[in-house]
């Protein structure tokens, strides 16, 4: 059996090995653990480019000992241009497209995310000690994951024509095998002008300019001003209590709120048993209803009708819960939220914890490539609806954000922080390692490596099936298939089922952390 990493002066988790060591490198130099945190995101940008990247969003949830979580929302606003109307304008009455310059209309928000996270406190390290490892690899080159490779491989037909994604990311016009060199020149020198300018000239400066200039010849709404207005915000995470302790995601319009609803939810059945039936079963059926009011309801937290602190009231739960059959599944058409994107975790040795997500929504995002910059950009503005409701676009608006960070302090005093890539089956994934390592006192890397689901719909098909990992008991499939779960078996560790990681401090300051083995990621600690 696989176990956690264990130590005492820190702690770091990604799903590329390339940025935890960068994040364990920092804590070694003395660095904190949002400075490792940094390091991670810009190391992973690089490395993991079909996952994420500097032209996307980030979201992070900081805890001290002893102190209330932080959280910074760094998403971006939509164009001030972008409204129902420009898009009927533009031929796009129903839909936003999905890729292209039409796709890529919210300003990218985690640089600044990274700014607002080094400004929460005592900073050790210079910037450009933190981006260091970045730019070498950006400079050097790469060797392309087989992640990478599977990824641009299926999802280069939408991508091949759209301005600047063959040349940075196709070798000679083609993709890029497994191990092969993948140099992005225009990114490093991105990064080192950073390193020398300041975050925030990101969004002022001469990089700001060539975007915006960029963006707009190829039909994107945005505009310098757009790039001008922007500024992370700092926020108060949302909290549930459950009996197993206090837990904490992001404020919407990222589902945080489903996520805590779903464990809220499941406290409330008594399951008392890991990997069973009730197990399974219950999560599965406390996501549908988490899910439903999801999809109705949430969207920018300026523009919903109630506060999502006020969906985590205990009776509300209550009435949800009561609509729970234990034996029988719900039947489950509803509309997915896709997305692709990296969840990473830190510690440093005074404990701070750090639970941070980093995204560009689909693979590779909208795909528009600056070739002054290197960035690319994403298409979570895809993520509005141009009909009347929560989530309709409209200037300034943020979108629906699959993101969500997650942390909690539990009744025995341990702190936890994880997450997990992978779109609509964040939620879901997230109640599956929590339960294990927690409710069920399972070890950290065996409640992330353990078989996992997905409700719902995937990328380019329309079923709405249980997708279930072959590695689960049959006589389990069976009984869910026997109690109405249109069940689809997938490979034994699927991408479907997310790439997750946790850390975990112990009030003795033992620090264990755990990564994914569908991921290319490490789990360090010192």
């Amino acid at each position: 059996m696989l176990h956690a990493a264990l130590g005492f002066e820190g702690a770091v988790t990604a799903p590329h090995r390339a940025a935890a060591l960068a994040g364990r490198d920092v804590l070694r130099d003395g660095g904190t653990a949002i400075e490792a945190m940094v390091a991670a995101a810009a190391t992973i940008a690089v490395v993991y480019p079909h996952m994420n990247g500097i032209g996307g969003d980030g979201f992070w949830i900081v805890k001290r000992p002893g102190a209330a979580p932080q959280g910074i929302f760094a998403g971006g606003q939509a164009a001030a241009l972008a409204t129902p109307e420009w898009y009927a304008d533009q031929g796009h009455a129903e839909a936003i497209p999905s890729r292209g310059g039409l796709a890529a209309l919210t300003v990218p928000g985690t640089i600044g995310g990274w700014e607002a996270a080094l400004g929460l406190g005592e900073t050790r390290l210079p910037l450009s000690r933190l981006l260091s490892p970045a730019i070498a690899y950006a400079m050097d080159g790469i060797a392309v994951t087989g992640n990478q490779h599977r990824t641009t491989r299926d999802k280069l037909d939408g991508l091949r024509d759209v301005p600047g994604f063959a040349e940075h990311f196709l070798l000679d016009g083609e993709v890029p095998a497994p191990g092969a060199r993948l140099t992005q020149t225009a990114l490093g020198q991105t990064l080192s002008r950073l390193a020398d300018e300041g975050l925030r000239s990101y969004y002022t400066g001469p990089i700001a300019e060539a975007h915006a200039r960029f963006l707009e010849a190829h039909g994107s709404p945005l505009r310098l001003q757009d790039f001008h207005d922007y500024a992370a915000e700092r926020v108060t995470p949302l909290e549930l209590t459950t009996a197993q302790g206090t837990i904490w995601n992001m404020i919407p319009p990222t589902q945080g709120v489903s996520s805590l609803m779903i464990l809220g939810l499941f406290d409330r059945l008594g399951v008392t048993e890991a990997e069973g039936f009730d197990h399974i079963h219950g999560l599965i059926e406390a996501t549908k209803q988490a899910f439903i009011q999801r999809n109705a309801e949430l969207g920018d937290h300026t523009h919903m009708a109630t506060p999502a602190q006020e969906w985590l009231d205990g009776e509300h739960l209550d009435a949800l819960a009561a609509r729970i059959d234990r034996k029988k599944a719900l039947p489950w058409p509803y509309e997915p939220k896709a997305g692709d994107t990296i969840w990473m975790g830190a510690c440093d040795r005074d404990g701070t914890m750090v639970s941070f997500i980093q995204s560009v929504f689909w693979e590779f995002g909208s795909g528009l490539t600056c070739p002054e910059t290197g960035v690319f950009f994403q298409n979570r503005g895809a993520g509005f609806s141009l009909a009347t409701g929560p989530n309709q676009l409209a200037p300034g608006k943020r979108p629906f954000h699959t993101l969500n960070p997650a942390m909690a302090e539990l009744t025995d005093g341990r702190v936890m922080a994880y997450g997990t890539m992978g779109g609509e089956g964040q939620p879901q994934t997230q109640s599956a390692v929590f339960t294990r390592a927690v409710q069920f006192g399972q070890d950290l890397q065996a409640a992330v490596t353990a078989p996992r689901w997905l409700l719902g719909k995937t990328w380019g098909d329309n079923t709405t099936t249980l997708k279930l990992e072959s590695r689960f008991d049959p006589a389990l499939v069976a009984a869910l298939r026997d109690a109405g779960h249109q069940v689809e078996m997938i490979e034994e560790y699927s991408d479907l089922a997310g790439h997750a990681g946790a850390v975990m401090r112990h009030p003795s300051g033992l620090l264990e952390a755990a990564t994914d083995p569908r991921s290319d990621g490490a789990a360090i600690t010192d």
